[in-house]
């Protein structure tokens, strides 16, 4: 279980990464990686504590981490 929680911190900082690098986000590589750890962390909890899972850690960790771009980011985007 400790190795879970390992490999979704590097799932989600690679996920954060390739985020920016790809143009899907805006907000800097460090911040990307950090709102993708943090969703990552949150979700592996949840998973921990109510047994919600959408399959393998890692594609918990994936999806935690592209949903955690899409919904933090864009409540701080400036509207034009």
């Amino acid at each position: 279980m400790f190795l879970h929680l390992f490999g979704t911190v590097v799932i989600a900082g690679i996920v954060g990464y390739i985020s920016e690098k790809s143009r899907f986000t805006n907000n800097g590589y460090v911040p990307s990686i950090i709102i993708c750890v943090g969703g990552a962390f949150l979700f592996y909890f949840i998973r921990i504590m109510f047994g919600v899972k959408f399959g393998a850690p890692g594609v918990d960790a994936i999806l935690s981490s592209i949903g955690a771009l899409i919904i933090v980011p864009t409540h701080w985007r400036k509207r034009k």
